[in-house]
């Protein structure tokens, strides 16, 4: 699994770390709210380990934030706030679970890979997505937009999955080049313009509203009106 640790004592980071690569799950550690968010919003983890007590921004505002953005992404909080009211707060904040400080790291192994495959089967079991009046079929790998199928290569596929993922979100180049082509840097090219260009003549082909929406200066985004 990919695990975000949002934790700004560096010590309790580096121990959670180091146990959860111990395990074969790969990790991400940040230190400070702020940059929790834009790590979160940006890649794709199965579980978030998360602060509740941090600079910049609060783990709860994290929390609120994410769910406002419809990210479903499991999320533990630990936190030396103990009480009854800090737990039941943080749950319906939109945490998934709640782990007080100090704490066995065997536990929190636990609860973590638990969320963690919970996820994964309901990710397995959520094979279409949608965006307006097109639909794509994950199992089926087909796409069809107001019941008019349309066939796209893999690329063009794996593009408009990633951007309908993140629907009424910017998404941004290098977040293309990471996570559809696997570059971590920019080759310089204009391979992301060459197949928007050609998934835009697909899925709007015969329709008056464009699907993908450029965002100038900053990337391209899926409105979802519904």
């Amino acid at each position: 699994m990919k695990i975000l640790i949002i934790e700004d004592d560096k010590d309790v980071s580096a121990f959670i770390a180091k146990g959860m690569k111990e395990a074969r799950h790969n990790v991400d550690v940040v230190f400070n709210g702020k940059d929790g968010l834009f790590k979160a919003t940006t890649e794709d983890y199965d579980v978030l380990v998360l602060d509740r007590m941090l600079p910049e921004l609060d783990g709860i505002s994290i929390i609120k934030a994410l769910r406002a953005l419809d990210r479903t992404v499991p999320i533990l909080i630990l936190s030396a706030l103990g009480d009854v009211d800090d737990r039941v707060n943080g749950l319906r904040s939109g945490g998934d679970d709640y782990l007080v400080k100090p704490f066995a790291f065997s536990e929190l192994l636990a609860r973590v890979e638990i969320l963690g495959l919970r996820q994964q089967r309901n990710n397995i079991a959520s094979t279409t997505l949608s965006a307006q009046n097109l639909t794509i079929d994950l199992m089926a790998r087909k796409v069809t937009r107001a019941a008019v199928s349309i066939d796209l290569q893999t690329r063009e596929f794996s593009l408009l999955e990633y951007l309908i993922k993140h629907k009424n979100q910017v998404v941004t180049r290098t977040m293309l080049l990471e996570n559809v082509w696997d570059y971590h840097f920019d080759p310089q090219t204009n391979v992301i313009d060459v197949h928007i260009s050609r998934l835009r003549s697909k899925i709007d082909k015969g329709f008056d509203t464009p699907i993908i929406q450029t965002i100038r200066g900053a990337g391209y985004m899926i409105e979802d009106y519904d």
